[in-house]
């Protein structure tokens, strides 16, 4: 009984030891598996995160550059309608004072009642 049990174990231990070998990556396998994990994680970063952002930013782009007179804007945090558009500027008219805000700090814009029942007709 002893031998048999001696012999079953010696049998698991060579199975274990060579399929260790055969699992144990080349050097070649292990170079392929991280170049593949490099490009997962490149495709991830640019579906879920670069992909989605620049488009966000063109419609931003999009919606500064459509900006008229009379459209309501929020500039950071602050809540006011366009009076003047020079090139790189908006003059934002707020209750009883005007800003000057760069087109870049325009975070939303409203198009006023006018330009939309312009539009309609």
């Amino acid at each position: 009984m002893l031998k048999a049990s001696l012999l079953v174990s010696l049998f698991l231990m060579q199975m274990a030891h060579l399929s260790a070998e055969n699992a144990a990556p080349g050097p070649d396998q292990g170079f392929t598996q991280t170049l593949i994990m490099v490009g997962i994680a490149l495709a991830f970063f640019y579906f879920i995160l670069w992909r989605p952002e620049q488009k966000r930013r063109k419609a931003l782009e999009a919606q500064r550059s459509s900006m008229k007179k009379g459209d309501k804007v929020n500039c950071m945090g602050l809540i006011g309608t366009i009076s003047k558009i020079k090139e790189e500027t908006v003059l934002i008219h707020t209750g009883s004072a005007e800003v000057e805000f760069l087109k870049a700090a325009v975070s939303e814009v409203h198009p006023s009642s006018k330009s939309t029942d312009e539009t309609k007709e």
